[in-house]
């Protein structure tokens, strides 16, 4: 090892004898900046990460190296110095490796120069060190498969321009075989095969985060198998061709032989063992999470998994395709043999293709591909089927793709969240198929239904409800083989072993009046108890046997992670208005998109207020732009927080909608909504507009005069009112914005929390504008860009955050304690409405509010997609996150974090990009020159390193 570090040491010391060092690593930082900051339009693309650094680094590489290796052996060779160091009693190995490490440090360093790239976007976001740390060590890697290929070229010829080009060719042959420009011409088999042996995939597999055995074997025995050739290389030059080295010289090249074959076998061995990796990303976005894996734990049957992925798809597509089989292979294994996962290619099985199409309605789908010369079509399969007991679910590309243009115009084509997609699929199929025998039979505890009634007090009306009761739960419990328990308790009586009083503060029970006006109290109240936790059961309807089933039955699913949610959706009805000709004309406020997002994770039920009451099985009640409403479907908002419910209201003081006479969007006032009922509650939405500089652009027809005539053009202008609000306006480590981007909340209005209503409840403000925000409370919503340039709108009053979103947690009291509902003229109330009415909820009562109601309507997410694509995606994932959050189901909301988080770069005006690219050029710079300067005076300082070479064990050659 002493003497490979001599000329390891002799080897970095001539590079530095001449600015040829210098020149190789300076026009290596100057291609990576440039290619970082101009290339890849670092800045314009908004996101916390090193991609750009890493994505050319595969082909920059490939020069360097081969300038750095082109002199090692070649130049030895030309000017005769090879012979005398063959001649020196020191192993081939020791001469080859002692070169190797020397171009080695010189990559180091050229890597080392662009750390400051990483440090100045970890400044301007929130940069993820572990990809950074996978760039850098595959980086690192290719270069010593690179170096190794290039130091046994270079000691094939005497000519440095030769090894130079031979360098190239090989390297690029080896990053060109794994590339898409390659692959895209192949099928699936064909393309799987060249991705495992490309040295550019392998690259991309570190660089994203994973640290994968098979990827650092084939690095390993690439750069060992060419640095073993360069080793026979420099021995063959000291072969003579006669008889008697024959045999030496056939054992050379089979041992070598050997080798390789053998490294090869190795890659081959490996290669299907997928689960040898480390995940470094901060959030382990490449790892199946451990809420996926206990979902998988709990399954009871068998759960097939069956991708249907032709071999001929698109080549966009293609790449795509051994992630899925990955991903699948991982679920393989963490079910522990309870889940069956197939890839199957349907153009080769027509019985599963048949099966396909007319059992789960699986197609082709048509993709265009556009060649140089013309353009055609495929039909291809990218699908994946999830099926548990008679329970099915189909994933298609679309609900697993993602597509996103590039600066250059092509589109980046990546999976959302694949872990995410698949488990909430699962999910869906496992939850669906489920009973509640099942639910029992899998509790560690049995569940306790206690009845707390007093009979002697109960109106006449509610006599029989305690036996119907009895009976119900009675036949739960013997069917239930001890999981069920059912017990009944007068609360009033002496020898009651719980007190009134112990019931209010246990789970905040008081007792109904008989009569709205009587001061007469009974109990009727059911406490279902699963562990530790414990709910108040609330059955709906006239107390039948059905009413009282489902509610107990609604209580140990909620107590249960084995049954999907229900979420109630209320938004306003759809009634068609006149428009300037009289003729009738559907409104534009629809709310379709956000109603087909949660059904992808929640049964959602549109629901009915105008009875006064929701259904007891409905676990979040989700009300979208109130207007319109009456004192009942208020009341049955109340009554429904009171029993412990979620209740999400997105509930602006503005519609919007389309003037009739004008044709233009316009904005009508609110006031019949359910303001007031917030506001007692403690949160009190403003009668005003939030208008912020930092907004989403909105595209606004111009007409400008060209050669006197008016021209209309589509322009994307600063729009105040859609506010955009990022990461940093955004509540800390909460789970509802913990793994959302962005959000564009539109036509917010303020607001205002009472601090004294909300002293003993928990409140988390999730989101607020800009520092820069204004309030408005003129409704013209249309922008006079001539008068007002910059934003179209005036800016009024005193600027400053406002608060758009809240969330919050705790005991309320009821908006209707001691008072009677006021019917609507015409509408039938009924008269028991008000009997047994709650006036204070449990501490488990959550609410969120967000003040906007059109932040999900489909005109804007329409407007959004036109400029911004993918945008709008995110309020539809704070509103997925706030219904996870509401009803406590926690599991698809961390794999959402892990997988779906984008960290967005800090705006930043054009005169601070300048700043921060210029500021990287001279550190680079400054950093090459003060290592050349070092080197020159640490050269001067010292004299000519010897090699030492030992001759005897008491006798040593200084120098050569």
């Amino acid at each position: 090892m002493k003497q490979t570090l001599a000329i390891t040491r002799k080897e970095v010391a001539s590079y530095f004898s001449s600015p040829m060092a210098l020149i190789f690593v300076g026009a290596f930082l100057a291609a990576t900046l440039f290619s970082f900051f101009w290339l890849d339009t670092f800045f314009a693309r908004g996101i916390a990460d090193v991609r750009p650094l890493f994505r050319s680094m595969p082909v920059l590489l490939i020069f360097l190296v081969a300038a750095l290796t082109m002199r090692q052996w070649s130049e030895e060779e030309q000017s005769g110095a090879l012979e005398i160091l063959l001649t020196l009693p020191v192993s081939g190995w020791q001469l080859v490796l002692g070169k190797f490490l020397a171009v080695m440090v010189l990559v180091a360093v050229s890597l080392a120069l662009t750390l400051f790239l990483p440090i100045t976007v970890s400044i301007l976001g929130n940069l993820d060190w572990g990809p950074v740390f996978g760039g850098y060590l595959a980086a690192l890697l290719l270069a010593a498969a690179y170096a190794a290929i290039g130091l046994f070229l270079s000691s094939r010829t005497n000519n440095p321009l030769v090894a130079l080009i031979l360098t190239a060719l090989v390297g690029g042959v080896f990053y060109v075989v794994g590339s898409s420009a390659l692959v895209d011409f192949f099928g699936t088999r064909v393309a799987t095969i060249l991705r495992a042996l490309g040295a550019g995939s392998r690259f991309e597999s570190i660089e994203r985060g994973v640290i994968d055995l098979r990827d650092l074997t084939y690095y390993g025995s690439l750069t060992a198998f060419f640095l073993l050739l360069n080793v026979v290389s420099l021995d063959s030059k000291r072969w003579s061709l006669g008889d008697n080295t024959r045999r030496y010289r056939g054992t050379m090249l089979i041992t070598a032989g050997l080798v390789g074959v053998n490294l090869l076998l190795l890659n081959v061995w490996l290669y299907p063992l997928n689960g040898l990796r480390v995940d470094v990303t901060e959030n382990r976005e490449y790892s199946l999470s451990q809420p996926t894996k206990d979902i998988l734990a709990s399954l009871n049957e068998p759960l097939l998994i069956r991708a249907y992925i032709s071999e001929k798809t698109h080549p966009l597509l293609a790449p795509l395709a051994p992630t899925v089989a990955d991903m699948l292979r991982e679920y393989e294994i963490a079910s522990h043999g309870k889940v069956k996962v197939e890839v199957v290619d349907p153009a080769k099985n027509p019985e599963l293709e048949a099966e396909a199409n007319q059992t789960y309605g699986i197609r082709p789908t048509p993709f265009r591909q556009a060649g140089r010369y013309e353009t055609s079509v495929i039909n291809s399969y990218f699908d994946i089927l999830v099926r548990y007991g008679d329970q099915s679910t189909v994933l298609n590309f679309q609900d697993l793709i993602e597509v996103v243009p590039r600066h250059d115009g092509a589109p980046d084509v990546h999976f959302r969240n694949l872990e995410y997609d698949l488990t909430k699929a699962v999910k869906k199929v496992v939850y669906g198929f489920q009973s509640i025998d099942a639910v029992l039979a899998a509790l560690d505890q049995p569940a306790q239904l206690t009845l707390f009634v007093t009979p002697d007090s109960l109106p006449p009306e509610l006599k029989d409800a305690p036996q119907t009761i009895r009976q119900v739960a009675n036949e739960i419990a013997s069917q239930s083989d001890g999981k069920f328990i059912f017990q009944e308790i007068d609360p009033t009586a002496a020898n009651s072993p719980i007190s009134p009083q112990q019931l209010y503060d246990s789970y905040r029970i008081q007792p109904y009046a008989v009569s709205l006006f009587s001061s007469d109290t009974y109990y009727l109240h059911m406490v279902l108890q699963v562990g530790n936790t414990a709910q108040v059961v609330y059955p709906g309807g006239e107390l039948s046997e059905a009413d009282v089933k489902s509610a107990i039955e609604s209580g140990l699913k909620r107590s249960s992670s084995g049954f999907l949610k229900v979420v109630g959706v209320w938004s306003p009805p759809q009634t068609p208005t006149p428009d300037m000709f009289g003729n009738m004309q559907q409104p534009i406020n629809t709310y379709r998109i956000v109603r087909q997002a949660l059904q992808d994770e929640y049964e959602v039920r549109d629901v009915d207020l105008s009875s006064g009451r929701v259904s007891a099985d409905v676990d979040v009640l989700l009300v979208i732009s109130p207007k319109g409403m009456t004192d009942v479907e208020r009341y049955a908002i109340d009554q429904y927080l009171m029993r412990g419910g979620a209740v999400i209201v997105a509930a602006g003081n503005y519609n919007l909608r389309l003037d009739p006479f004008s044709g233009t969007l316009a904005l009508d006032t609110i006031d019949d909504g359910v303001q007031d009922l917030l506001k007692h509650y403690g949160v009190t939405v403003e009668q005003s507009l939030v208008m912020d500089p930092q907004n989403e652009p909105f595209p606004l027809p111009i007409t400008r005069i060209v050669n006197g005539l008016p021209v209309q053009e589509i322009r994307a202008l600063d729009y105040p009112f859609f506010v955009d609000v990022r990461s940093d306006a955004m509540a800390d480590n909460n789970p509802i914005v913990s793994n959302v981007p962005a959000i564009t909340v539109a036509f917010a209005s303020p607001l205002r929390v009472d601090e004294d209503a909300n002293a003993e409840r928990q409140v988390t403000e999730l989101l607020h504008s800009s520092d820069g925000s204004w309030l408005r409370t003129d409704t013209d919503i249309n922008p006079n860009l001539e008068q007002y340039p910059r934003f179209g709108f005036p800016v009024e009053g005193e600027t400053g955050p406002q608060t758009l979103a809240v969330a919050i947690q705790g005991s309320f009291e009821s908006y209707f304690k001691d008072k009677e509902i006021t019917p609507a003229e015409g509408q039938n109330v009924d008269a028991n409405l008000q009997v047994g009415q709650l006036d204070r909820s449990p501490d488990t009562a959550r609410l969120i509010v967000v003040g906007s109601g059109e932040f999900l309507d489909d005109i804007v997410f329409n407007i959004s997609s036109n400029l911004q694509h993918d945008r709008y995606r995110n309020n539809l994932l704070f509103i997925q996150n706030a219904v996870d959050w509401s009803v406590e189901d926690l599991d698809l909301l961390g794999i959402r974090a892990r997988g779906a988080q984008t960290r967005v770069l800090q705006p930043l005006q054009e005169s601070d990009q300048s700043f921060w690219e210029i500021l990287n050029y001279i550190v680079a710079l400054v950093a090459l020159g003060a290592i050349g300067l070092i080197w020159n005076i640490r050269r001067r300082a010292e004299t000519p390193l010897p090699i030492p070479v030992p001759v005897s064990e008491s006798q040593e050659v200084d120098h050569v």
